[in-house]
């Protein structure tokens, strides 16, 4: 990850031509950085694992037959480069994401931030570091608690939420990159993150890290969060005491 990062990325970080800049769709820009760390990230994983399959989220926009992967015995999940827009406007926070799911259910989940070089992983049933040290989830410990939730929700269910969540939890700004969204909870930056679309690229790593390190995050309805599941909605809250005080209160929202 960090030779993706160095190779691909953070040379073309405020420095890119319009030619490296295209629209995969309205709203959702694809940079000659995101393909080309893909690339480095797939060639390498194959390497450590050779038997795993490989889904990338640029190799998976071009063949939507790539997602069928996700559900196979083993899978590598790549997102090459998270928070695209951002690093197109020549700001952070981005990341990359790679996770290891087996038969739908993610077992590996790692996160690097190419600015700060923050990196967080998780193996299932072994815990959560960051920079190789163990750490535990902890609460903001602010009151009301902090809540981001997703731009990707419409206007009105995502007012109905923010109302259904006051006064006890503010609702704060989302960075528009879960790379970054993941840690924050990790780390106590928020206590609560209501995501409408749930990518695996963009969460099966998170949604391991978070949880391996004491936290909590599953489908609106409560249900485990799968990467071979295509259902939208996901809360992810840094304490199981947030996650059911939040899962109550947005009830039917």
């Amino acid at each position: 990850m960090a030779d993706a990062a160095e190779r691909a990325i953070m040379p073309r970080y405020r420095q890119l031509a319009s030619a490296d800049v295209l629209d995969k769709a309205v709203g959702e820009p694809v940079t000659i950085a995101d393909r080309e760390s893909e690339a480095i990230l797939a060639a390498g994983l194959a390497k450590i694992l050779p038997e795993a399959q490989i889904v990338g989220e640029e190799a998976a926009d071009a063949d939507h037959a790539v997602r069928d992967r996700l559900g196979d015995r083993l899978c590598w999940i790549i997102d090459p480069l998270d928070g695209t827009g951002n690093f197109v406007a020549g700001k952070g926070p981005f990341g990359i994401l790679v996770a290891l799911a087996e038969r739908g259910e993610t077992i590996g989940g790692w996160i690097f931030d190419p600015l700060s070089r923050r990196f967080v992983a998780a193996l299932r049933g072994e815990g959560a570091t960051i920079d190789g040290e163990p750490f535990r989830s902890r609460e903001s410990g602010r009151r009301p608690r902090t809540a981001a939730i997703s731009s990707m929700f419409d206007p009105e269910r995502r007012a109905r939420l923010s109302q259904a969540l006051e006064p006890h939890f503010q609702t704060v700004p989302i960075p528009r990159c879960a790379a970054e969204q993941y840690p924050r909870m990790i780390l106590g930056v928020n206590d609560l993150t209501l995501f409408e679309r749930t990518l695996p690229w963009d969460h099966a790593a998170g949604v391991l890290c978070l949880t391996e390190a004491g936290g909590m995050a599953t489908r609106l309805d409560g249900s485990t969060y799968r990467v071979d599941d295509a259902r939208s909605g996901l809360i992810a809250a840094t304490s199981p005491a947030v996650w059911e005080e939040a899962l109550g209160r947005i009830g039917a929202a």
